[in-house]
């Protein structure tokens, strides 16, 4: 006998529907408002993490008697002077290293013509000279106009940047100023019985937060300025600049010293097969010594993620934002641990105090 399986109706009310449809096109204005203002976003996140970094700074002066505005204008002016005088210091070396190379260039061009100097193997066994001029003949005028082009890329780039740097300065005095006051407009938000809980919380990413940022800039401040000063006595050209993508590389949690690493070795090895052995031995070296020293001292009582954590939240926030969302991916991973450490303790809690209540 064939067993009579009864129909199931299932049926969606026109609210339901409208619903779902409503929260679909709610959800694709978002993603396109932020892809439209991804610019903005950025510079939001950049102001962010530098007013974190700043807060510190800010409260000392306040303890000192400063109010908010005045200790927020006086840290940022304090900043801004000490990123003057760095500039003053090392913007000269670099503009020098840079018309150094510049000069150099046509050099390194005939060398590579004729099959000579350092860069000569690039014509005798890649035959990069011929390869360039097949396509600069078969490119012709696009190959002007894609210059052309390059070039009004490069002018809008430089604006943008100019215009980011004034933004985000701003920015970030008006976070240091109103981010207290907006926080504790949040909290007012919440009931008084759970307020505790999460200022306490709140407390816990700041500290997560601020102490990452200013650790990872300090780090990278003294890999570049130890480096450079190894390329120095090396006598390696382009010392200043070389530090300085060191520096910036170095930002980049796990994979950005590698790279850094092998971009200055590949310049020293050029520069001689000793310098280019000392520099790897160097490199090998600090990088136990940043492992296993600096970044303890540095992130003690901070940031306290595994490394299985660190490297699946660097690839997933790289593979969202790019080279932004690998620096942000350690601190949100951070307030995302926070976060789930207090739920968990507020269950074993509640646990733990039902056999009390009975």
């Amino acid at each position: 006998m064939l067993l009579s399986v009864p129909e199931r109706v299932i049926r969606f009310r026109v609210r339901t529907i409208l619903a779902i449809f409503g929260l679909a096109i709610a959800v694709w204005s978002l993603l396109h408002l932020v892809s439209i203002a991804r610019h903005v976003i950025v510079w939001i996140l950049i102001a962010l993490f530098l007013a974190l970094a700043i807060n510190p700074l800010v409260e000392v002066l306040e303890r000192r008697g400063l109010g908010r505005g005045v200790a927020a204008s006086v840290a940022l002016v304090i900043v801004l002077l000490g990123v003057a005088g760095v500039a003053a210091l090392f913007v000269p070396t670099l503009v020098d290293n840079v018309n150094k190379f510049v000069d150099a260039v046509p050099g390194y061009i005939d060398d590579v013509t004729k099959g000579k100097g350092r860069f000569g193997f690039l014509e005798t066994k890649y035959h990069v000279v011929e390869k360039v001029r097949e396509q600069i003949n078969n490119g012709g005028a696009k190959r002007l106009l894609g210059l052309s082009g390059a070039a009004v890329s490069i002018t809008k780039g430089v604006v943008n940047i100019v215009l980011g740097t004034i933004t985000i300065t701003f920015l970030t005095f008006f976070m240091l100023v109103e981010g207290p006051v907006w926080v504790e407009r949040i909290y007012g938000l919440m009931s008084a019985e759970s307020q505790p809980r999460w200022r306490r919380v709140g407390r816990d990413i700041y500290r997560q937060i601020g102490g990452y940022v200013t650790g990872n800039l300090l780090i990278s401040l003294i890999a570049g300025t130890l480096t450079t000063f190894v390329l120095l006595a090396l006598g390696v050209p382009f010392a200043v600049a070389l530090g300085l993508i060191v520096a910036i590389l170095d930002l980049v949690p796990l994979a950005g010293a590698t790279i850094a690493a092998i971009i200055i070795a590949s310049v020293a090895f050029l520069h001689s097969i000793p310098a280019g052995i000392i520099v790897v031995v160097f490199f090998v070296i600090y990088q136990q010594v940043e492992n296993h020293v600096l970044q303890p001292l540095v992130y003690h009582r901070t940031v306290a993620l595994s490394p299985l954590v660190i490297l699946i939240s660097v690839l997933v926030g790289a593979e969202v934002a790019g080279v932004l969302g690998a620096l942000g991916a350690i601190p949100a991973a951070g307030a995302v641990q926070v976060i789930v450490a207090d739920h968990l303790r507020e269950r074993r809690e509640r646990k733990e105090a039902k056999p009390a209540i009975t």
